[in-house]
């Protein structure tokens, strides 16, 4: 994730310590260093939705899927988890509010101690649903939109979304219960970036993310950003967070799967002789974009048990917690994972030198490649070059910004 309020505006953030390590969180008191990550794990509790989103990387619709976990399997995910000390676990589906234990895992996990984020539609949230969330002191509940009214209904297939999605923002502001709003951007929606923003004003969203589109499952159809449009989202969002910032509004606004946006935000701070320009390379730094995601700082637990470097990159399995608890799996303990896992992760441990000799494509001669390590691993893999070592397609950084020209205007 690239904080763009913290970076641009210097403005201290919630999850500081996970992305930059500074700051504190719980397990992490003064922050941690970059060999004691933990990750983010990204857990689909279930792959039943009452929608059909377009862009959906799980193709979930309205129907039972069989070989699901068990509640007893559930209640040793979280047991292992819990001791674990994963830094955050974020429920998904599907849509997680449909599972019929949903509110026994939320307060399982929270009762061990989990900082726990929820990734919904938002349109099964009513006010009795809204005050058990505040209740369990869920960290922050993240609803999807990807447009106003009309523009969402058409991503999530079904007429009323968009208002459903509302009525769940609003029910949970009117208990306190911090919100966040997910969008994945597309060709299709990437024009009404102000809008969503504006949105994001009147609704009084707390954090907002915009999700670069990774194309798996059903999103393998629609078509990621231009490099013109992905530089005129990250325009927005800067001149946004800025704004808001003069405002005296400290509203967290974070791109996801875009480790480029680091690098760009370098090349404007550069450009504009940026007071905080050496701090947020700084901690661009120590982030490590790419290198230090998928498989790293970033783990999923599919539906079937299943876990995967992240939530996205579904055809590489390293084992599977109905036989072996997730901790053994992500400590190489497992010899289906290990070389695979060691794999993904050399990108961070090795040295730039020796990573970026192995990079094939224009990472291989990026000078921000210790800024974005490559950029996303997920989306690099299902490129047409494809595998481990290939660069990811979503990059818009031109040749002269990657070899050291002065930015393009």
């Amino acid at each position: 994730m690239i904080n763009i309020t913290k970076l641009w505006t210097g403005a201290a953030q919630p999850a500081d310590a996970l992305r930059y390590g500074t700051g504190k969180h719980p397990g992490h008191p003064g922050g941690h260093t970059a060999s004691t990550r933990k990750p983010i794990t990204v857990w689909n509790i279930t792959r039943t939705c009452n929608l059909r989103c377009v862009h959906c990387y799980s193709d979930s619709q309205a129907m039972n899927y069989p070989g699901e976990l068990s509640w007893e399997q559930m209640e040793s995910v979280i047991d292992d988890l819990s001791a674990y000390q994963v830094p955050s676990l974020l429920l998904s589906g599907g849509e997680p509010l449909i599972h019929p234990r949903f509110f026994d895992i939320v307060d399982k996990a929270t009762a061990g101690g989990l900082k726990l984020t929820i990734s919904t539609n938002g349109t099964l949230i009513t006010p009795e649903k809204a005050a058990r969330l505040k209740a369990a002191n869920v960290a922050y509940v993240g609803i999807s939109l990807d447009g106003i009214g009309e523009v969402h209904d058409q991503f999530r297939r079904k007429e009323g979304a968009f208002d459903g999605a509302v009525r769940g923002f609003r029910n949970c502001h009117e208990v306190g219960q911090k919100t966040g709003l997910r969008l994945t951007l597309t060709r299709h929606n990437v024009q009404n970036i102000e809008q969503i923003l504006d949105f994001i004003e009147q609704e009084s969203i707390q954090r907002v993310c915009f999700y670069h589109l990774v194309p798996a499952g059903r999103g393998s159809s629609l078509q990621v950003l231009t490099p013109a449009e992905s530089r005129y989202a990250l325009d927005t969002l800067i001149a946004r967070a800025e704004a808001w910032h003069r405002q005296g509004v400290n509203r967290e606004l974070l791109t996801v799967a875009g480790p480029a946006d680091g690098a760009y935000l370098l090349l404007r701070m550069e450009a504009e002789n940026h007071p905080n320009l050496e701090e947020a390379r700084r901690l661009l730094s120590w982030n490590g974009g790419g290198a230090n995601s998928s498989g790293r700082g970033i783990a999923n637990i599919d539906t079937q048990g299943n876990v995967h470097p992240d939530q996205f990159w579904q055809d590489i399995t390293l084992g599977n917690v109905k036989l072996m608890p997730f901790s053994k799996i992500w400590e190489e303990q497992n010899d289906a994972s290990a070389e695979t896992l060691r794999d993904i992760r050399s990108i961070g441990k090795l040295t730039q030198s020796e990573r970026q000799s192995r990079m094939m494509g224009p990472c291989g001669q990026c000078r921000w490649f210790n800024i974005c390590g490559g950029g996303f691993r997920t989306r690099a893999a299902y490129s047409e070059s494809g595998g481990l070592w290939g660069s990811d397609p979503g990059c818009y950084l031109t040749e002269n910004e990657r070899s050291g020209v002065e930015m393009a205007s």
